[in-house]
């Protein structure tokens, strides 16, 4: 159901109203970049009232908060995505989850450095503490099927797996961007293969 703004925009109230927001500014922020954006420029682009946005998230901040935090909910649903079509095995399962890393990256590269190269979403708040602290016990988790909680090896996976991405995100990584889909997954497995604690004896 909608109504008519003055300048023939509508205005939705429906329940989805909060998922539709959170599009826009995703959209906001891959088409704009972080320093343009703006609840405004978020309002215009779902369609709604410019004061939509504030009901919902309180403010830019806020705003840039919950999208971080959704978009820790589907980096971690990528990772699981790539688990569910990997043998059950740990490796392979830790192997699959790298994977997922990159998929999530190439994917959505402005949501992928608002999450973990900007200074704007608050992780101390819910619910993006709680789904960044998901994912991470999701690599804690991994590393420990392995056989390990050294910290040294959880920080050598993780480093790994995100430098990987970041790279393939940002154009960097050109030996690896010229391969096909199925050579680059096997080019990423191999590189994380390398940093996987060895099996124990």
């Amino acid at each position: 159901m909608t109504e008519t703004d003055a300048d023939s925009r509508p205005r939705y109230h429906h329940g989805d109203l909060h998922a539709a927001l959170l599009a826009a500014g995703e959209a906001e922020l891959a088409e704009a970049g972080i320093e343009a954006f703006s609840l405004r420029s978020v309002a215009r682009r779902a369609g709604v009232s410019h004061a939509a946005p504030a009901h919902h998230f309180g403010d830019v901040q806020g705003l840039l908060s919950a999208l971080a935090a959704e978009g820790f909910r589907l980096f971690l649903a990528a990772q699981m995505a790539r688990q569910k079509q990997a043998a059950d095995d740990p490796r392979s399962q830790m192997l699959a989850a790298g994977l997922g890393y990159v998929d999530f990256a190439l994917a959505r590269p402005a949501l992928f450095r608002l999450m973990f190269s900007s200074d704007r979403p608050v992780f101390e708040t819910d619910p993006l503490c709680s789904t960044s602290e998901a994912a991470f016990r999701h690599l804690e988790g991994g590393v420990a099927a392995l056989g390990s909680k050294d910290p040294l090896d959880i920080a050598a996976i993780w480093a790994t797996a995100h430098g990987i991405a970041d790279l393939l995100a940002s154009g960097r990584l050109k030996p690896l961007m010229a391969l096909g889909p199925q050579a680059r997954d096997a080019a990423v497995a191999e590189i994380l293969r390398r940093v996987l604690p060895a099996p124990s004896p």
